[in-house]
């Protein structure tokens, strides 16, 4: 019984090392079970380059706030800049000319707003020292009120730019059947996974969400990292913003407000420690499409669309039990709930 111990001991310690083997354990497991219930559904490739459509701007909200927590912060306000960075993009081209060249600059206007929202969240998270939670839950109500001002509560229908170039570099079918946007999605992943695992700004955002304190010691800017962190997610938001947009080719005033647990979920279910110093970029990429895929399958299934929220949840809980497992972490809920991103800022040690 012994050496059978050890010897599960050691295939999860083997596991462990290849950090994103169990988040594609798990949806491997998903699609199969899925398979299993709804073969109808699932032996059919129109449901995958359905996910393949729908997911790639959650996708890119979650590697974003990936590098995010990864430092050890929270962001809030991704889905209210989702719908600032929609509208930027919407009225730019609806107002001054809709043709060719006018989309790329709208596309510009939603990428600059983005970041602009994200700058705004790094000057008060690194230079005024407001804790991320309560910056960027500020920043959530703020951008979605400038938002319904400017719009009106109104949308912005722009049918007129299916078909031009930008549409097709974006959200078009490659060979006619593969969504664009899911290489965008994957392309993003693996730039960002060399700037987490190959790039001294990477290094610098797991030092500070390590330990801010052996960061400093170790020449790292902390300010000027978070301000850029920030401005990158924010960045991030606004090209999840025109992905979104340019699919649908409409902007609407609560354009993304239902991303904000389905993102998070993602990037925990991926392995990303809540308490940051370590994130997982194809983590969360995997944890993406394990969110994308559970709606679609457990309505295929016949299980009930009121149920899809429960089964998320039973899903969430087993990936981080199992990432937890794997990687040999005996810290209490308590614990973890103390050191976690949620909280940074908030508690003072007695």
């Amino acid at each position: 019984m012994q050496q059978k111990g050890r010897g599960l001991q050691r295939v999860l310690h083997a596991a462990g090392k290849m950090k994103t083997l169990p988040i594609i354990g798990v949806y491997v497991i998903l699609i199969g079970v899925f398979m299993i219930l709804s073969p109808k559904v699932f032996f059919r490739p129109l449901i995958y380059m359905s996910f393949l459509q729908t997911v790639p701007p959650q996708l890119v909200l979650a590697l974003g706030l990936t590098l995010v927590i990864t430092a050890g912060e929270i962001d809030l306000s991704f889905s209210a800049v989702i719908a600032f960075s929609g509208f930027l993009f919407t009225f730019v081209y609806k107002s001054f000319g809709q043709n060719e060249y006018m989309a790329w600059i709208a596309l510009l206007a939603a990428l600059g707003g983005g970041a602009l929202a994200g700058f705004v969240n790094g000057i008060f998270i690194a230079k005024l020292k407001v804790p991320s939670i309560m910056a960027t839950l500020a920043a959530q109500f703020f951008w979605n009120g400038l938002t319904l001002r400017l719009c009106e509560g109104l949308s912005l229908n722009i049918k007129a730019i299916r078909g031009s170039v930008i549409h097709t570099v974006f959200v078009g079918r490659l060979f006619g059947i593969i969504p664009v946007q899911a290489l965008w999605g994957l392309g993003l992943a693996i730039f960002l996974w060399f700037l987490v695992n190959r790039h001294r700004f990477g290094e610098s955002i797991m030092f500070i969400g390590d330990n801010p304190n052996v960061a400093r010691v170790m020449g790292v800017n902390i300010e000027k990292t978070k301000i850029k962190l920030f401005t990158l997610h924010g960045l991030l938001s606004g090209f999840a913003a025109v992905l979104l947009t340019l699919e649908m080719v409409n902007f609407w005033s609560t354009q993304g407000a239902g991303f904000l647990l389905p993102v998070m979920a993602a990037v925990f279910i991926g392995g990303t420690s809540i308490a940051g110093g370590e994130g997982l970029i194809f983590g969360s990429f995997f944890g993406a499409y394990i969110i994308g895929s559970l709606e679609a399958g457990v309505v295929a299934t016949g299980i009930g669309v009121y149920l899809v929220r429960l089964t998320e949840g039973v899903v969430m809980w087993g990936s981080m039990l199992l990432n937890s497992a794997l990687k040999g972490d005996k810290a209490t809920f308590k614990q973890l709930l103390r050191n976690s991103v949620f909280l940074k800022g908030l508690l003072h040690d007695d």
